[in-house]
């Protein structure tokens, strides 16, 4: 606990220097936050990490790279918030991929592109929301064609394969996210991911089983 209050405190003094925060630091530091922190305090930690992004994308507004940073830790608040009042971070997370986009498609590796697709599969359709399985299914896709390879791409096809009832593409793309090379300096998103992905194959079983 006095870890966690420490790292709290830390997130918390960061936005003052946000205009010297990088990308590759919000994604060091959002994998601390998603696969470190102890759920009691993870919410709080991605909301003080949400304010350091919101800074530093102030500071650069036409960084494609803090556009989809500042989305991907977005989306992580509202997953972690959920219910209907998560809808508004989930809408400003899809503006900012999409400016992503425009501003340089493709950026990242494909990033915006994978984040996208799990927020169209993820977020209720219409009337409640802007969820869409035909988009997410596009905009996955489009990340693996520019990534085949990506772990973070063929997990979330994987799952979204999964809520489709096809077990057998899902068990596919989640086996090739767990075969996917490592990435050097995300040791920490790597090991969450692959834990995640190991997660959806056990649900693959069960549904197999029944």
């Amino acid at each position: 606990m006095k870890a966690l209050k420490c790292m709290l405190l830390l997130v918390a003094a960061m936005p003052a220097l946000a205009g010297a925060v990088s990308v590759e630091q919000l994604r060091s530091d959002w994998a601390h936050v998603q696969y470190e922190i102890p759920e009691a305090g993870r919410l709080d930690a991605m909301s003080h990490l949400k304010n350091v992004a919101d800074a530093a994308l102030a500071a650069d507004s036409n960084s494609a790279g803090l556009l989809i940073w500042d989305a991907i830790i977005t989306s992580s608040m509202a997953g972690l918030k959920g219910g209907l009042g998560a809808l508004s971070l989930a809408k400003e997370s899809r503006a900012k991929l999409e400016q992503a986009e425009k501003l340089q498609p493709g950026a990242l590796n494909g990033s915006a592109l994978t984040s996208l697709g799990a927020l169209y599969y993820q977020v209720p359709g219409w009337p409640i929301g802007f969820g869409n399985k035909d988009k997410a299914r596009a905009s996955l896709l489009a990340a693996l064609k520019i990534d085949p390879d990506s772990i973070d791409a063929n997990y979330f096809y994987a799952d979204f394969l999964l809520s489709q009832g096809d077990h057998a593409g899902a068990r596919k793309a989640a086996e090739h996210a767990l075969a996917a090379p490592p990435r050097p300096g995300r040791e920490v998103a790597d090991n969450g991911r692959r834990a995640e992905a190991r997660v959806l194959i056990a649900k693959l079983g069960v549904h197999a089983g029944g």
